[in-house]
């Protein structure tokens, strides 16, 4: 038992050292365990199992500004980073951008680059602008590997409960496991992977102004843009429980970065 505790924890040591790297833009470190060509391989069986249920837009005008604003973020993101020697940061990572038929008010992106809108959101899409707003942010979690990083986590948290519980396992009752079990379960739901979760929208929120100010879009209008999605909202689940921050907090924080977008706008003009 002391050797397979020993060699889990060696091998998890060994792991954070050779998987560190940091996140474009913000300069946060993550760990990655998984290559991006893992990644892509699950991000296009995920895309075929999606559109296999699901039916693209038949609305050509929608269709054509979530594409046109999409491909306008991804040309001056594309030359910004080549500008500054950084083109890796979409290594495997190829922009696509789709709109299908759904009430929903969302969008994601896959970390392969696949940024999917649902029709259901574009009421509150009026505007280019409003549209970048949403598509910047999707494109953020792929940029930052956010995919990967999640994986990596829930990998990490289950290789450190199982270990754990081999332990309590040689030193407890029956009933001390379970207990045990339950509140790893809910401690490392609420107190780690939920929290990250949060981090990981704030930090796709930066990254996106930051893709909106270089392409040229009025930056303005991104917490204006989650304003009216609380507007919307019917219902609120407190932040403490849920996988996004409050809407008031990400308006509070994308105004708090306004100036550093400036910035970015200056660099390309």
């Amino acid at each position: 038992m002391k050797r397979i505790v020993k060699w889990c924890l060696c091998l998890l040591s060994v792991a954070i050292v050779v998987s560190c790297s940091t996140v474009a833009f913000t300069g946060r470190h993550r760990m990655l365990l998984y290559s991006n060509s893992e990644i892509s391989s699950l991000s296009a069986q995920s895309y075929y199992e999606f559109m296999s249920t699901s039916a693209p837009s038949t609305n050509a005008v929608q269709t054509a500004m979530i594409r046109d604003v999409g491909n306008r973020l991804a040309r001056a993101l594309e030359k910004y980073l080549a500008s500054k020697g950084q083109s890796n940061v979409l290594s495997d990572i190829k922009w696509e951008f789709y709109l299908v038929q759904s009430k929903q008010a969302n969008a994601f992106c896959l970390p392969d680059g696949k940024v999917v809108f649902y029709e259901g959101i574009m009421p509150v899409l009026t505007t280019p602008d409003m549209i970048a707003v949403v598509m910047s942010h999707e494109m953020g979690h792929a940029i930052a590997r956010h995919g990967n990083e999640r994986m990596t986590q829930q990998t990490l948290t289950n290789l450190v409960g199982a270990v754990t519980g081999q332990i309590i396992e040689q030193k407890t009752s029956e009933n001390g496991r379970a207990i045990f079990e339950t509140a790893y379960t809910i401690g490392s739901q609420y107190g780690y992977l939920l929290p990250y979760s949060r981090k990981h929208e704030l930090e796709a929120d930066e990254i996106g102004l930051y893709i909106m100010a270089i392409a040229g879009f009025d930056i303005n209008q991104a917490p204006l843009l989650w304003q009216r999605m609380a507007d919307a909202s019917t219902t609120q689940v407190p932040e403490a429980l849920s996988t996004h921050p409050s809407d008031e907090r990400r308006m509070k924080n994308l105004q708090k970065l306004i100036e550093k977008a400036r910035k970015f706008a200056a660099e390309v003009r």
